[in-house]
């Protein structure tokens, strides 16, 4: 990673500073997939074809925009630091882009949303590329490390808990429509990002980027992608998205038409299993410094199977019994985003002593670009529960089967398979201390060699009253 970063404990207002833009960040993911394509179809008068092709082509490319703009952040230096004048550079894009499509009038063509689908794209990739990589300098120690993310992860869950809460304020309380609920959404993500990205920016500092400025790209991308490690923790990443997203898309069908409860009650249990994985953000870094990194993310992993599985013998219509299961189910969601990005950092080390180059913008492109493709595959759950049967308006047996075993049965699977993978994972606490202590030797003897260099460096310009040089 860089050079200079503190292994001291950073305090915790530092950690909700950093963490802050989490939250209104978060905020837009549920809407931006749950209410707004159907906001442009049913009130704004878009075609489904023009709604769904805008979403999914502007998707694919921004999946595409993360190697390039990570390279372009591990090239970047300037005073102020290789990431915060990202973030000071996105936070007006994403802003506008917000504000542009959660304030839509009718009468809004699909070139309006094209365009502005790609503003708001592109300035939540800069922001959270530049700020999930900034956080992997902020410390060289391993278990801070894990207390930086956990913050980070934390700050996420808070951000989807308050966009959650908001239709049923706005409608139940505020006695709005479901237009008003759209536009809160859009006002709340537009009011706090500004101001929570200039309490990051301003609050927290960037330690002093290595002077050498890296040349990366898309190569560089794909060798990262060959390393052993880098393959391990991607894997891991992207099946404990994989599986909660499943169990999520699937959520209301599982315990609406198998459970039989409302939508109401659905909620509530939807609402209790986000705050579980708040409560669990902290939990995982103290199981770390315990286990270790990896081992935790098994333990994790081992845990969201086996509950995952109990949902089937859930009780119907026992919201008590649901509750518990969904705050056993809640607390391993925060283990891969904590974790995996804290495994990543120590990847940087392991890959700066081996090639020379700080390459921790491609290395956070590479993760965020596993993020979004789970949440791409996780929708496309859908078709695979209309091959098998499912039919969302009748309940067939055959139907209900399929249901129940792409929302408990895969998704425990795929958690199985993460315990498995990251069983013998061997990037630990004693190994990064050796690997750290190299780099210190390396670097010290480099700034030594450069101080020798310019000192012995012999006067280019002698003064001719000396004489000629002997």
């Amino acid at each position: 990673m860089s050079q200079g970063p503190s292994p001291q404990r950073a305090s915790s207002w530092s950690l909700a500073a950093f963490a802050a833009p989490c939250i209104p960040v978060a905020a837009m993911g549920l809407p931006l997939v749950v209410y707004l394509p159907e906001y442009y179809i049913n009130s704004l008068g878009l075609s489904l074809t023009a709604v769904g092709s805008a979403f999914l082509i502007v998707k694919l490319f921004d999946i595409l925009f993360d190697p390039i703009f990570g390279g372009v952040l591990d090239r970047t230096r300037s005073r102020f630091g290789r990431f915060r004048p990202w973030m000071i550079f996105g936070a007006p894009l994403l802003t506008a882009g917000v504000y542009a499509l959660f304030m839509a009038e009718p009468g809004v063509g699909s070139l309006y949303l094209w365009f502005w689908l790609a503003v708001l794209y592109a300035g939540f990739s800069i922001v959270v590329l530049s700020q999930t990589a900034w956080g992997a300098v902020l410390s060289s120690d391993y278990q801070q490390r894990s207390r930086i993310y956990g913050w980070w992860q934390a700050a996420n869950v808070v951000g989807m808990i308050l966009v959650l809460c908001l239709p049923p304020f706005v409608t139940g309380v505020l006695r709005g429509d479901h237009l008003d609920s759209v536009r809160a959404m859009g006002w709340f993500i537009v009011l706090l990002l500004p101001v929570t990205t200039a309490l990051a920016v301003l609050g927290v500092k960037e330690p002093e980027a290595p002077p050498r400025p890296a040349h990366t790209g898309l190569k560089q991308y794909f060798q990262l992608l060959g390393r052993p490690s880098v393959r391990r923790l991607l894997t891991a990443d992207l099946l404990m998205g994989l599986a909660p997203g499943i169990a999520g898309t699937l959520f209301l069908f599982f315990f609406e038409r198998i459970k039989h409860f409302d939508k109401t009650q659905a909620g509530v249990l939807l609402l209790v299993y986000f705050v579980a994985a708040l409560v669990g953000a902290p939990l995982w870094p103290i199981l770390a410094k315990r286990l270790g990194k990896h081992r935790a993310l098994v333990v994790a992993a081992i845990v969201y199977a086996f509950v995952q599985v109990c949902a089937v013998i859930t009780p119907e219509g026992n919201s008590g019994i649901g509750m518990v299961v969904l705050i056993l189910a809640g607390l391993p969601y925060s283990a891969a985003p904590v974790l995996v990005r804290s495994m990543m950092a120590d990847v940087g080390d392991e890959e700066r002593l081996e090639s020379g180059v700080d390459k921790t913008g491609l290395l956070y492109a590479i993760v965020t670009g596993t993020v979004k493709l789970g949440y791409a595959l996780a929708v496309a759950v859908f078709i695979a529960l209309g091959w098998l049967g499912f039919d969302p308006k009748v309940s067939t047996p055959e139907g209900d089967a399929a249901l129940i075993g792409l929302y408990a049965f895969v998704p425990a699977v795929l958690g199985l398979v993460v315990a498995a993978i990251m069983m013998r994972y061997p990037l630990d606490a004693n190994r990064l201390a050796e690997i750290q202590r190299q780099l210190a030797a390396r670097d010290a003897a480099s700034a030594a060699a450069a101080t020798s260099a310019a000192e012995s460096q012999p006067n280019a310009f002698p003064d001719p009253a000396l004489g000629p040089a002997e």
